[in-house]
């Protein structure tokens, strides 16, 4: 690897890939031990290691032009190390002996649209260090330490959708998982279909905030109904004697689980779109993570004669939005989508596809 020698004078010894992943339905459902419906993208994050000899670790991210070192007595000061550092120091903990290393990542992923670069970060650097060292880690065990790299060390409480779905999922089918027991298949997409992925040009700047709201509401309406999460209420009406936004947050929760379950019993197109549609108005309007930019360019896409169905994907308010289209007609959707949301004075960019110029 080329770029890594120039960073460190020397050839790596591993060079590992983890993908970006969208997901298509279970939003914000993970969390609440529910079902979700996550693929991998084409982009993807590549980490270079060698063992460099010393107890320390240099990390050059290529993609943002900086470095970092630190040993694995103290947290880097720097937040992108931070996710580096989790994985390894989760590994210690677990008792590997990790030597010092050169690393270098390199990615196409996407920052801060909800494409999970972080999981494809954790992911990939797990996967260079199972090799480099030879550890018998197999692909949920990677997952599940990429989650608690970024959840004790990067700060994030997330669930376990993006580090699953990045280690297991492929881009040319859905992982369909169960986030309570781990249960998990390849379920196939609908016959005669290509995604669309589309960046609404919006910082997602109160993600974070309402993400950690959203959960605590979540919990708290679980507590209410007497069950240990949401994913054990099977009857919507259960949740109608709720307070609100209770109600309306663990109503978007049971129907999203519901939505999930048919759409993985192999339904077609035009329905699976018809369920994306209903996921964004739920998101909308019942989990309120939504933002009207974002909205717009969501109906625009709705409005198409290509698309069968469109939705935001991710923590919400700005970030990415996902559409099934016909075979073929994905790229030139994105592109009339995206023009027309410009006229609205917005700047949108189609991730998926990738242009043959991308």
């Amino acid at each position: 690897m080329s770029d890594f020698h120039a960073a460190f004078g020397v050839a790596p010894e591993v060079t590992a890939h983890a993908p970006g992943r969208v997901n298509l339905l279970g939003e914000h459902t993970d969390y609440n031990d529910g079902f979700v419906l996550p693929t991998a993208i084409p982009q993807r994050t590549t980490v270079a290691a060698r063992r460099n000899g010393g107890a320390e670790f240099v990390l050059h991210a290529a993609t943002l032009d900086r470095e970092a070192r630190f040993t694995l007595d103290s947290q880097p000061e720097e937040q992108f190390a931070r996710y580096v550092y989790g994985c390894l120091r989760c590994l210690a903990d677990e008792g590997t002996e990790v030597p010092g290393m050169d690393l270098h990542v390199e990615s196409d992923v996407p920052m801060g649209v909800g494409l999970s670069s972080s999981a494809a970060l954790e992911v990939a650097v797990l996967r260079a260090v199972r090799e480099l060292l030879g550890l018998s880690l197999d692909d949920v065990r990677i997952a599940q330490l990429a989650q608690r790299a970024e959840i004790e060390h990067a700060g994030v409480n997330c669930g376990i959708m993006d580090q699953m779905a990045s280690s297991l999922a492929g881009t040319d089918s859905m992982l369909f998982l169960d986030t309570r027991s781990l249960a998990r298949r390849l379920v196939p997409m609908p016959s005669g279909t290509e995604l669309l992925v589309v960046d609404s040009g919006l910082s997602r700047s109160l993600a974070g905030s309402a993400y950690n709201e959203r959960r605590a509401q979540c919990e708290a309406a679980a507590s209410a109904l007497g069950v240990a999460s949401l994913r054990d209420v099977d009857d919507v009406k259960a949740v109608e004697s709720l307070p609100e936004p209770l109600r309306r947050r663990a109503r978007h929760v049971v129907t999203e689980n519901a939505r999930v379950l048919r759409a993985v019993e192999g339904v077609d197109a035009e329905t699976f779109g018809v369920l994306m549609n209903a996921s964004h108005a739920s998101l909308r309007d019942d989990y309120e993570v939504s933002v009207p930019p974002l909205d717009a360019l969501v109906a625009l896409l709705h409005a198409h004669p290509s698309v069968h169905g469109a939705r935001l994907t991710g923590a919400g308010f700005g970030g990415a939005c996902v559409a099934l289209c016909r075979e073929g007609e994905a790229e030139r959707a994105g592109r009339d989508a995206v023009e027309r949301y410009g006229a609205q004075g917005q700047s949108g960019r189609v991730l998926v596809p990738r242009s043959e110029t991308a």
